[in-house]
């Protein structure tokens, strides 16, 4: 009788989620190119306790494989700023809620491709141009900004991103005319949580776009936001969600509770929380390009440099739309002193 129990015991424990010969198993799988599936993701979202940062330091092995040791940075520009109609609960820019963020339409050609030129001299290889709204609704706006694209194009060593809203399939084709090289338009969250998050535009609208993106053979920048409220489930429905776009380049934003907006209250999520979340988009998503984004200095505090080792080779460099960033020498230095390169 004892021996039997001993043997369940020892049974149990090697189906436990948190062993650390799954996680060496799971890698080496991963690391040979085959794909995690929903199963084992739940695995790995079960890892707690010491095995965590067995999971962080895996995940910085796949990244290493794939993606080298190569940190891409993107800086972003508020380019038309606030008054958008859409009710999104955590946009400081929605008129539906009560911020203070600054309000102004969109800005020359010349003010954009004098920002781009800064963003080239922080050392960023990104520029995205990002504009408030559901969609760009004036066509002279748009060739403004088509006519912007081919200007930083022609004279500055960037590529060129957007983030513009609502796209149609000729408006996509005419921003890769224009130069675009990159196209971000978030999924946000779960289909099953977005009607909390948005309900002036559907889930389904977002997807209309994303298929505009990849048929006018533009790279998509596909990602989300974390810390909404959304359960782990929801979160693995995100990312397999985001698996069936295949986007080059995945932004994982997480919550910075704005005072004003309907998720002002939130509490960020806990560092590791934030680390657990990126390590696992590493597993699920070993080749892409995988963006920290907005939040990670309210959200990771004095852990940021370990975003890059739990699996992230990408971030956000300087100021968000609405809000601050680190000074890009502070981000650059911490680069640096983790033996990593911007080149």
């Amino acid at each position: 009788m004892k021996k039997n129990k001993k043997a369940l015991r020892t049974k149990k424990y090697r189906l436990m989620p948190g062993d650390g010969s799954f996680i060496a198993r799971i890698t080496d799988s991963v690391l040979k190119g085959r794909e995690v599936n929903l199963r084992q993701a739940k695995r790995l979202n079960a890892i707690k306790g010491d095995d965590i940062y067995s999971l962080f330091n895996s995940a910085y092995k796949i990244r290493k494989k794939f993606r080298g040791k190569k940190v891409e940075l993107c800086a972003i520009t508020n380019a038309r700023s606030g008054a958008c109609a859409e009710n999104c609960a955590f946009c400081a820019q929605s008129s539906w809620n009560k911020t203070a963020v600054k309000v102004y339409p969109l800005l020359s050609e010349n003010e954009l491709f004098k920002r781009a030129k800064q963003a080239q001299k922080t050392g960023a290889g990104y520029f995205c141009i990002v504009t408030s709204g559901r969609r760009i609704q004036k066509k002279s706006d748009f060739l403004k900004i088509c006519k912007a694209i081919s200007k930083i194009r022609s004279k500055l060593k960037l590529n060129v991103d957007a983030s513009l809203g609502e796209l149609s399939l000729d408006e996509a084709r005419a921003l890769k005319d224009a130069g675009l090289f990159r196209y971000n338009h978030n999924l946000e969250t779960a289909a099953s949580l977005y009607p909390e998050v948005c309900t002036t535009h559907t889930y389904s609208d977002r997807i209309r776009t994303i298929e505009n993106v990849k048929q006018a053979g533009l790279e998509l920048c596909c990602g989300g936001i974390f810390g909404m409220g959304e359960s782990w489930a929801q979160r693995l429905d995100l990312a397999f969600a985001l698996k069936k776009f295949n986007p080059e380049c995945i932004p994982v934003n997480f919550l910075n509770p704005v005072a004003g907006t309907r998720l002002g209250r939130k509490k960020p999520l806990s560092p590791l929380e934030f680390l657990k979340i990126t390590a696992i988009l590493r597993f699920i998503f070993p080749r892409q390009e995988i963006k920290i984004c907005g939040g990670r200095e309210t959200n990771l505090r004095s852990l940021q440099p370990l975003m890059f080792l739990a699996g992230a080779d990408s971030m956000i460099i300087g100021d968000y739309l609405t809000t601050k960033g680190n000074p890009p020498q502070d981000d650059l230095k911490m680069i640096q002193d983790l033996g990593l390169s911007t080149n």
